[in-house]
């Protein structure tokens, strides 16, 4: 028996979004033939003195135009659990809020992660260091050098934090497919 492989190259494009009211970050990143690259990597930001909902209409624009630009096949948000200051917690709460709204109504795939989640993902250990992190993007993005600002560089540990779980989601599924026997 000749056993055929068949190959499909598959082109997922995420954007992470590392929510932010006053600083937003965003990654773009590309998988394509299992290798990935980052396309685009920044921070939105909202001006302190203007009254909140004027704020997150503004996030709300820039998310839009940002997912318009970039078409992603998958949106991820980084899931916040714990915030030791309330006044940030809210913050960052509405500001996912606004991206997890601005990806449902663009048709986009959505996943959120935790930040451990993230960590773990990335660098293979749930609680490392944010310079840690910040690294391993780097070296999987084969960057020159570290993103800045730090808000771009999470931004870019969700998107590669997604493309990580579904591979090892393809993965499961392929082996039980398989069986044994």
């Amino acid at each position: 028996m000749v056993r055929q492989w068949a190959t499909s190259i598959e082109r997922v494009f995420v954007l992470g979004i590392d929510p932010g009211l006053s600083r937003c970050g965003y990654g773009c990143v590309e998988q394509l033939a299992g290798r990935q690259r980052a396309v685009a990597a920044g921070v939105l930001t909202t001006e302190r003195d203007l009254p909140l909902p004027e704020r997150l209409a503004t996030l709300r624009r820039d998310l839009g135009e940002l997912v318009l630009e970039h078409s992603p096949d998958v949106v991820v948000v980084e899931r916040v659990f714990f915030q030791t200051n309330v006044r940030t917690a809210m913050s960052v709460g509405q500001a996912s809020g606004v991206a997890l709204l601005t990806a449902s109504e663009a048709g986009c795939a959505i996943a959120e992660y935790s930040s451990n989640e993230v960590k773990l993902a990335v660098t293979g250990y749930g609680a490392a260091t944010k310079q840690q992190v910040q690294r391993m993007v780097a070296t999987l993005l084969d960057l020159p050098s570290v993103p800045r600002p730090a808000d771009a560089a999470d931004a870019l540990a969700l998107a590669l934090c997604h493309l990580a779980a579904s591979r090892s989601s393809r993965l499961r599924v392929a082996g039980a497919a398989g069986g044994s026997g």
